[in-house]
């Protein structure tokens, strides 16, 4: 563990779920990225192979919307993998507007090879958090990550814009943590 990820700043703790979301993030990505170096590739690198594994050949939309990212940092993230040739980007002969993406013969390679690395990092994380805690993050995760969720939030959003004042209470997740 290096420097900057051995110690949380509890006095830090704020009330802006997008923040303390976002450091969540950042120290989970920090930790994977450690586990998966002897790879040569990042947390999201490795997403981005995996998820293209599992829908090849796909677009650049397509891959953006799996992932919840925009089409325009995906295509930034795709770059690199592009160059080292683990990715492959065609022109969709149906729909010569679009692009295809497919993993090579090294980026199934790579990925291949991270896996053992993946597993240990999702061993580790299980160890640390426990693992029906760990199960029920990954579904309060899958949740936010929802249009359902974004809908919702967009709603209330709109209404506390039009009220002026406090959020109504829109339908809510079923999903409770119980201790953390």
């Amino acid at each position: 563990m290096n420097e900057r990820t051995r110690y949380a700043r509890p006095e830090s703790e704020g009330r802006c779920h997008c923040t303390e979301l976002r450091k969540a993030s950042r120290r989970i990505s920090q930790l994977y990225d450690t586990a998966l170096a002897p790879s040569g590739l990042k947390t999201t690198q490795r997403a981005i192979l995996a998820e293209i594994g599992r829908s090849e050949p796909t677009t650049v939309g397509a891959l953006a919307d799996a992932l919840v990212m925009d089409a325009g940092g995906l295509a930034h993230t795709l770059k690199p993998l592009t160059r080292e040739k683990m990715v492959a980007i065609a022109v969709d002969p149906q729909d010569r507007r679009n692009r295809l993406i497919s993993l090579t013969p090294l980026g199934r390679s790579r990925l291949r090879e991270s896996d053992a690395l993946w597993e240990a990092a999702q061993r580790s994380f299980e160890a640390a958090f426990g693992a029906t805690e760990s199960e029920d993050l990954r579904k309060v995760m899958q949740f936010l990550a929802a249009n359902d969720f974004t809908e919702t939030f967009e709603t209330a959003l709109a209404s506390t814009s039009r009220s002026g004042r406090g959020l109504n209470k829109p339908r809510r997740m079923k999903i409770k943590l119980e201790k953390i």
